[in-house]
């Protein structure tokens, strides 16, 4: 196994997480693979969680697929956390630890197009793809340049007393959670 072997698939297995088929995921290759190639950087020391969370990704990905730690440490555990990994390890969160419904089944895709949408991402897949919108999107989110309600960042809460450019990601997840649900 090489390094490069060993990190397109765990790219690729980070995709399927978050697209439940490779149709859909296969077609978003491009806005995915910059979100890869993106650092998340850490504004907010809280914030650090979340990267955190985009790491330990790596050895999930490592013991669902029968890698061990060591093989992961030396091909994969060598970079920053990327802005997908973030993403895809909060969608994980939201799911597994909040949102856990059996009736309603795995919604973790849910969640990261949630944020994708938010973001302004997802209409970017392959065919109408523009790297350079891209960047500029993904950079507004990284240096919190969007509007205190969130629009332009992961969670827009309308009407929020707080300015979410402030919050970490963390309280920005769970406060969107309680104003979509009824409660």
């Amino acid at each position: 196994m090489t390094r490069e072997n060993l990190s397109n698939q765990y790219f690729e297995w980070l995709c399927i997480i978050v697209s439940n088929s490779s149709h859909i995921w296969r077609s978003y290759t491009r806005l995915f693979e910059m979100l890869h190639n993106t650092d998340f950087q850490v504004l907010i020391d809280m914030d650090e969680n979340r990267a955190i969370d985009g790491i330990d990704l790596r050895y999930r990905f490592g013991d669902e697929c029968g890698y061990g730690q060591s093989m992961i440490a030396t091909y994969i555990d060598i970079y920053p956390c990327s802005v997908l990994e973030m993403i895809v390890a909060l969608a994980l969160r939201c799911e597994e630890n909040i949102m856990d419904d059996p009736e309603k089944g795995n919604r973790i895709s849910k969640w990261f197009w949630i944020m994708l949408e938010n973001l302004g991402l997802e209409p970017m897949n392959n065919d109408i793809y523009d790297e350079k919108t891209c960047k500029q999107i993904v950079h507004r989110f990284l240096d919190r340049k969007y509007s205190r309600d969130g629009e332009g960042g992961l969670f827009i809460i309308r009407n929020c007393k707080y300015d979410l450019r402030q919050v970490e990601i963390w309280h920005q997840m769970c406060w969107y959670l309680d104003s979509i649900l009824d409660i």
